[in-house]
């Protein structure tokens, strides 16, 4: 049970880190109204469970380990509805003859020489971005947890309920599709 103190202690977190929280939940799911669920979701969760909240860290930092499990449990729930239906990429004959070798009309175009500096270019940023949600959504969710969160194939594997050979099928899938999206909105299209 929340005494006074508590609640008027929660309102003041909602008017200090709501904005950030919902910033840093649109990085990860590149969804403006999904990212206003699960930071509400965040506040639901910090107010049902104040009492546990002991002071040891920063409440900000309290807040965000909540909204990290919320987006962690949104992805399980998306790569749950995603079984059973075949996943795009599947096939990668259509790149690759026997012998390894790159498929005519395959073969990577040339990137620059520092694909770094494309993320300065706003526009490729967007084709990117638009890349990246045409993805299944279990290959996004292992994208945006390993590049985005920076985590561990280990603690993505833990989080999303997958094992581990089935993390780095999809991580290779993604990146062949992601590979494929970029050539043909970005690479050829600014040729």
């Amino acid at each position: 049970m929340k005494n006074k103190s508590q609640e008027m202690e929660l309102t003041e977190w909602v008017r200090l880190y709501t904005r950030e929280l919902y910033v840093w939940a649109v990085q990860r799911v590149s969804d403006h109204q999904l990212a206003e669920d699960l930071v509400q979701d965040t506040f639901l969760a910090a107010s049902e469970n104040l009492g546990s909240f002991r002071g040891g860290s920063q409440p900000k930092t309290w807040l965000v380990g909540i909204l990290k499990n919320k987006i962690a449990d949104h992805y399980r729930k998306m790569l749950r509805s995603d079984i059973g239906r075949p996943l795009a990429g599947e096939d990668v004959s259509d790149y690759f003859v026997k012998n390894g070798h790159w498929t005519r009309g395959a073969r990577p175009l040339a990137w620059p020489e520092e694909p770094a500096q494309l993320t300065d270019i706003p526009a490729f940023n967007h084709i990117f971005d638009a890349c990246i949600e045409h993805l299944p959504a279990a290959m996004r969710a292992c994208i945006r947890l390993k590049f985005l969160d920076e985590k561990k194939g280990e603690e993505i594997c833990q989080e999303l309920g997958i094992s581990d050979t089935n993390y780095w099928q999809l991580i290779r899938r993604a990146k062949l599709q992601l590979r494929e999206c970029l050539e043909k909105n970005w690479f050829r299209a600014n040729k």
